[in-house]
C-alpha cells in the first residue's frame, strides 16, 4: 500500500530524515519509534504533504504522494491525528468530527448558499455518519459539548473520530496515547484493535509508549537522528543493540552487564 524510498528532509543545516525507506502492506499495523528528534513526525508530515522532501519518493497505492497537493491527501484515503491536539476548542465535538468529512461533501458554493434540497440531504448524511462514529467511540454524551474543557483522554478519542469519519484506508496516529493514564492506554489499545478490523484500516503509529507499541503493532520501524536503524517484529527490535543504544545511550551488552 505504501512505499517510502530514500526519503530525505533538511531544515537548513539539519537533516531531519536521511535516506529513510520502508514499506507498509495493506492491513498491517506498523509502529514508528525512536527518541525525541528522530524524525518521526517529520515523516508523517511528508506523508500528508505538510513538508516537501528534498529527495526520495513516497508511493501510495501506485500514486506519487510528493506530486500531490496537501488537500488531495484525504481524498486518497489517508487520515491522521496530531501529536498536539489539532481540534477547534470553541466548536462542538460533533462539529470537530464533521471537519474530517469536509472532503466528502459535493455541494458547491452556490448550492450551499441557497440551501438546496441536495445540500440538506448531504449534510444530514454526513451528520448521521459522524454520529455513528461518535457512538462507536463512546462520545455521544459529549457530542454537543465544546471541545474546550473536556478531559485529555476524551479529546484524543475526538481526534480519532475525526480521522475515522474521513473514511481512511491508511490511518496515521501521532502519539495517540501520550498523556493518557494506564487505564486509558489499555482502553485505547483495545479500541484501536477493534476498529482496525471494523473499518478495514492500515495503521502506522508513532508512539513513545513502548508497551502500547510492542503490544499492538506487528512490525516496528525505529529511527534515530533521521536514519532507520532497525526494522522487524517487536520482539526482534526490542533486542536490537542499536535500538537499545539509541534509547539508553549504551550498547545492549553494556545494558545487560
Amino acid at each position: 500500500m505504501l512505499e517510502v524510498h530514500d526519503l530525505t528532509v533538511r531544515f537548513g543545516g539539519i537533516t531531519a530524515l536521511d535516506g529513510v525507506g520502508f514499506g507498509v502492506a495493506g492491513g498491517e499495523m506498523v509502529g514508528l519509534i525512536g527518541p525525541n528528534g528522530a524524525g518521526k513526525t517529520t515523516l508523517f508530515n511528508c506523508l500528508t504533504r505538510r513538508y516537501d522532501p528534498d529527495a526520495g519518493t513516497v508511493t501510495y497505492e501506485g500514486a506519487d504522494l510528493t506530486a500531490l497537493a496537501p488537500h488531495a491527501i484525504a481524498r486518497l484515503g489517508i487520515a491522521r491525528t496530531f501529536q498536539n491536539l489539532g481540534l477547534f476548542p470553541r466548536l462542538s465535538v460533533r462539529d470537530n468530527v464533521l471537519v474530517g468529512a469536509h472532503h466528502r461533501g459535493r455541494a458547491g458554493f452556490l448550492s450551499a448558499g441557497l440551501r438546496l434540497p441536495g445540500v440538506r440531504r448531504e449534510e444530514r448524511a454526513l451528520r448521521e455518519d459522524a454520529d455513528a462514529v461518535l457512538d462507536r467511540l463512546n462520545l455521544s454524551g459529549v457530542a454537543g459539548h465544546p471541545a474546550a474543557g473536556l478531559p485529555f483522554g476524551t479529546l484524543k478519542r475526538v481526534e480519532l473520530a475525526r480521522a475515522l469519519v474521513a473514511r481512511p484506508r491508511l490511518l496515521l496516529l501521532d502519539e495517540p496515547v501520550n498523556g493518557l493514564n494506564a487505564a486509558e492506554v489499555e482502553e485505547f489499545a483495545g479500541t484501536l484493535a477493534a476498529i482496525r478490523g471494523e473499518y478495514d484500516l492500515t495503521v502506522i503509529v508513532v508512539e513513545h509508549h513502548m508497551g502500547f507499541v510492542m503490544g499492538t503493532c506487528e512490525r516496528i520501524v525505529c529511527l534515530d537522528f533521521g536514519r532507520k536503524i532497525a526494522e522487524g517484529p517487536p520482539e526482534e527490535v526490542q533486542r536490537d543493540p542499536g535500538v537499545i543504544e539509541a534509547y539508553l545511550g549504551t550498547s545492549g551488552e553494556e545494558a545487560g552487564a
